[in-house]
């Protein structure tokens, strides 16, 4: 694990190659289990209605969504109506190890970028609690992941995601600005058809 310091800020972890080519293949069957039962939808901006250029599902007690009223977390799918689906073992056998003592996380946003579609600058602050970590594993194509400090107009520093690496943004980085900027499109074979997904784990209620 490395720490990656900027602008003062020293709670941003970079675990790189945390889960093998095996670990790999065995958390995207777990995640095309959860995308069977609760399929990608395609969210858009509060007010503005804009298209994000992901794709997303959750998996968790809660799941995060985003339409034209608000951002938000809530218990059931936008469109099936149904309850997400649970929490892959694997990707909280991860939490406990990367954030033992925060309690367990209600929320794995999955996100799926095509290989032009990016994620800008911005915080993860929807939560009620920000004690705990945020939790971030990369699979497929690479992707160019910049963050900076808690101001949006602090300096950023950007560095390159391949399939497997595990990023943790915790203590005072919690609300450290960050975003993708690019997927270096055939990187990976991870996927068949190309492209990334990211899966976030998040603590939303406090204990």
């Amino acid at each position: 694990m490395h720490t990656i310091a900027i602008n003062g800020l020293t709670g941003l972890k970079y675990l790189p190659q945390c889960f093998d080519k095996t670990a790999q293949e065995d958390l995207l069957a777990d995640v095309r289990e959860v995308v069977a039962a609760a399929p990608l939808f395609q969210p858009v901006m509060p007010n503005t209605g804009k298209p994000f250029s992901v794709r997303m599902s959750n998996c968790g007690p809660l799941g995060w969504v985003s339409d034209i009223n608000s951002y938000r977390y809530q218990p059931n799918h936008p469109e099936t109506g149904l309850m997400w689906p649970a929490i892959p073992a694997r990707l909280l056998e991860l939490w406990k190890a990367v954030a033992p003592d925060a309690p367990e996380p209600e929320a794995c946003l999955i996100n799926f970028y095509e290989p032009t579609a990016r994620m800008g600058l911005h915080q993860d602050r929807d939560e009620a609690m920000f004690e705990a970590p945020v939790v971030s594993v990369s699979l497929g194509d690479t992707a160019t992941f910049r963050v900076g400090g808690t101001n949006r107009k602090d300096p950023t520093k950007s560095f390159r995601l391949s399939s497997g690496d595990v990023v943790v943004l915790g203590g005072d980085a919690r609300l450290a600005y960050h975003g993708i900027d690019r997927i270096l499109s055939g990187t990976s074979k991870l996927l068949k058809n190309g492209g990334r997904i990211n899966l976030t784990l998040r603590r939303v209620t406090a204990p």
